[in-house]
C-alpha cells in the first residue's frame, strides 16, 4: 500500500516479462499502482498528486515497447484535468480509475461506475462513480474495461458490450472470504451469458492489514466456459490468445485447480500473517503458547508463513497449568523446530494477589484473579516483543471474541490477531486439516492430537474448561452464525432448533463485549462478516431485541 515506485517497478518487470512472451495487452488489478483500499490515503492531496506522477512516469517507462497496452489501476483525483466527466456531483475525491498506456501515453482512462459500500468496502466515503464505457483496439479485437464490482451487477457489462466491446478486462480487487473464489467466477459467467463476451478478470492478491486477496485470476470465453486460471494465493501471469471476439483454447490448458475450503482458509491465514509481518518491517513473531488448540493453530500458520526460524514460543504455565499442558506445548514447539522458552508466572502472580488483597473484596464470579494471570503473560510478551522487535500473534478465536472470553491487555495484548475470524469449530477443524495435509505429504503430523481433542480450557482456575461459561461450542457457533454472520431474526435462530437460553446468553454476550472488541487487534478475515470493518455496533446502546 502507497508504494508508489516499488509498485510501478513490478508492474513495469512484469509487463516486459508478458510482451517477451508475446503479450500485446497486459492488465493489472484495481489499483494496482497503489494498493487497494487506500483508504484515507484518498484524502491527502500529495497522494493524488504522487499517483498521478507514477501513471505518467509508468507510461512513459514502457513506451519503448511497440504496440503494448497496459491497462493499469489506480486513483484519480477529480481536480486533475484529464479526469473524464463523472456521473455525479457529491464531494468525492477522486474516482476509482483504470487508464489504458500505450505509446508512452495515458491514451484513455476509464472510472468505476458501481461503487461498493457493505461489508469492507467504503468506496463512496471517497470515490464519485463514472457514467462512460471505455473501449479500445489492439490486435484486431475490441476490449472493454471494467472495475470489480461493475461486472458484479448488468449494467457496465452491458454498456461495455453496447459500446463495440467484444472481450471485458476486469480489473479486481476482491477481498478473500470462505467460497469468494467460486463465487467470482460463478457471477462472471453470467454477464459472459447475457453479453455474449468473453471476459478476463486480474485479481489481486495479497495480504492488507485484515484484507486478504485470493488471487485465481482467470479467463472465460463467450460462452462463459473456463479458459484459463492462474493458482490461488500466488502472484502469477496468466497469458490467453485472443482472434477477434474469441478467447482461444490452450493446449495444454493452463487451469490451475481451486483448493478444498479448509485448504482455501488455511492458505489466507498463512498470506495475511506473511505480507502483515513483511510488509511492515516485523523481524518475527512471539506467540504465547498454552497447550491448546488456539495457539497450537497459530504457531503452525506462523511458521508455515514465516520459517521456523522467525518465530518463538512461550509458554507461560501457573499453579493451574495442567502438566499435559506443559508436555503438549513442548512438544508441538520441538516437532515445528522453534525456539521454546517456559517462564513461570506463579511468582508473580502471589506478589499482585498479596499487593491487592487488601483492597479486594471477594463476591459470586469475581474473576479478578484469573485475569491477573493473563495480564501478567501479556506484560512478559509485550517485554519480549519490545526487547526484541517481533510482533506479539494473539490467540483469541472468533467464538471467544463474540462471547468476551477475553482479557482485555492480558490474551488480547499483541499486535496481531491471527485466528480473529475463524470460529473455535473451525480451529479443531483447521488444525485437523493441517495434519491431515502434513500426512499426505509423507510429513509427520504438526499438531499433537491430544491438543485436538481435549476439552478446551483457559486453566486460569481449578477444574476449569471453556463450557463452564459457555455453551458448547457447536451450539454457540451455530448460533453467531446465524444471528451475528447471517443478521437472522431471534426467532428464526429459535426456529432452527437452538434453546431459548444458549440463544439469549449469546446475543447478551455478544452485545455486551462490543467495547473489549474496538480495543482488539486487527486481524485476518475469512468470513463475508468479520469482528472490525464488517460489524459497526455501538457500545452504548439500550436496545435489545425480544425473546
Amino acid at each position: 500500500m502507497g508504494d508508489l515506485a516499488g509498485n510501478a517497478a513490478q508492474i513495469a518487470r512484469l509487463t516486459r516479462q508478458a510482451y517477451a512472451q508475446g503479450a500485446r495487452v497486459v492488465v493489472t488489478p484495481e489499483l494496482a499502482l497503489t494498493g487497494y483500499p487506500p483508504e484515507d490515503l484518498l484524502l491527502r492531496p500529495a497522494f493524488l498528486q504522487a499517483s498521478a506522477a507514477a501513471l505518467k512516469q509508468l507510461a512513459h517507462d514502457l513506451s519503448d515497447l511497440p504496440e503494448l497496452a497496459l491497462v493499469v489501476g489506480h486513483p484519480l483525483g477529480l481536480a486533475a484535468a484529464e479526469a473524464p466527466r463523472i456521473a455525479s456531483t457529491q464531494q468525492a475525491v477522486a474516482c476509482n480509475a483504470a487508464s489504458l498506456l500505450r505509446g508512452g501515453v495515458v491514451e484513455a482512462t476509464y472510472c468505476k461506475h458501481e461503487l461498493p459500500n457493505y461489508q469492507v468496502f467504503d468506496e463512496r466515503r471517497y470515490f464519485a462513480p463514472g457514467d462512460q464505457p471505455v473501449v479500445f483496439e489492439a490486435g484486431g479485437t475490441h476490449f472493454g474495461i471494467n472495475i470489480c464490482e461493475d461486472a458484479w451487477l448488468p449494467h457496465a457489462p452491458r454498456m461495455a458490450r453496447a459500446a463495440g466491446a467484444q472481450v471485458l478486462l476486469v480489473l479486481n480487487a476482491s477481498p478473500y472470504h470462505r467460497g469468494k473464489t467460486a463465487e467470482r467466477e460463478r457471477v462472471m459467467r453470467e454477464r459472459c451469458l447475457e453479453n455474449g463476451m468473453a471476459l478476463v478478470a486480474s485479481q489481486m492478491v495479497g495480504g492488507q492489514d485484515e484484507i486478504v486477496f485470493d488471487g485465481a485470476s482467470f479467463v472465460l470465453d463467450r460462452a462463459g466456459e473456463l479458459v484459463a486460471r492462474s493458482p490461488q494465493f500466488v502472484e502469477d501471469i496468466l497469458r490467453v490468445d485472443v482472434t477477434g471476439g474469441e478467447v482461444l483454447k490452450q493446449t495444454p490448458a493452463h487451469v490451475a485447480p481451486l483448493k478444498s475450503d479448509h485448504a482455501e482458509v488455511y492458505a489466507a491465514l498463512v498470506l495475511g500473517v506473511h505480507d502483515y509481518l513483511g510488509k511492515n518491517g516485523f523481524p518475527g513473531a512471539l506467540i504465547g503458547l498454552s497447550g491448546g488448540a488456539d495457539s497450537a493453530l497459530v504457531l503452525a500458520i506462523a511458521v508455515d508463513a514465516l520459517g521456523a526460524d522467525k518465530v518463538r514460543a512461550v509458554m507461560m504455565p501457573s499453579q493451574y497449568t495442567a502438566q499435559m499442558s506443559l508436555d503438549d506445548a513442548a512438544e508441538m514447539a520441538q516437532r515445528l523446530g522453534v525456539r521454546y522458552d517456559v517462564l513461570p508466572i506463579t511468582p508473580l502472580f502471589e506478589t499482585f494477589r498479596t499487593t491487592l488483597a487488601p483492597l479486594l473484596h471477594e463476591h459470586p464470579g469475581d474473576t479478578t484473579l484469573e485475569n491477573i494471570q493473563a495480564r501478567i503473560r501479556g506484560t512478559l510478551l509485550m517485554g519480549l516483543s519490545n526487547n526484541s522487535g517481533r510482533i506479539v500473534l494473539t490467540t483469541g478465536n472468533k467464538s471467544e471474541m463474540a462471547m468476551g472470553y477475553a482479557t482485555l491487555y492480558g490474551d488480547m495484548a499483541g499486535g496481531f490477531a491471527v485466528i480473529k475470524d475463524v470460529t473455535k469449530t473451525l480451529v479443531w477443524e483447521l488444525a485437523r486439516w493441517r495434519n491431515a495435509h502434513a500426512a499426505a505429504m509423507g510429513e509427520a503430523e504438526v499438531i499433537p492430537q491430544r491438543i485436538i481433542t481435549r476439552a478446551p480450557s483457559a486453566e486460569l482456575r481449578a477444574d476449569q474448561t471453556d463450557q463452564d461459561s459457555l455453551p458448547p461450542y457447536d451450539v454457540l457457533d451455530g448460533i453467531l452464525q446465524r444471528y451475528m454472520e447471517q443478521d437472522e431474526r431471534v426467532e428464526t435462530v429459535l426456529a432452527a432448533g437452538y434453546a431459548r437460553a444458549d440463544v439469549e446468553r449469546v446475543v447478551h454476550l455478544l452485545k455486551l463485549s462490543e467495547y473489549k472488541r474496538r480495543q482488539a487487534p486487527p486481524g485476518i478475515r475469512v468470513t463475508h462478516r468479520a469482528f472490525g470493518r464488517d460489524w459497526r455496533y455501538p457500545i452504548t446502546s439500550k436496545f435489545r431485541e425480544s425473546f
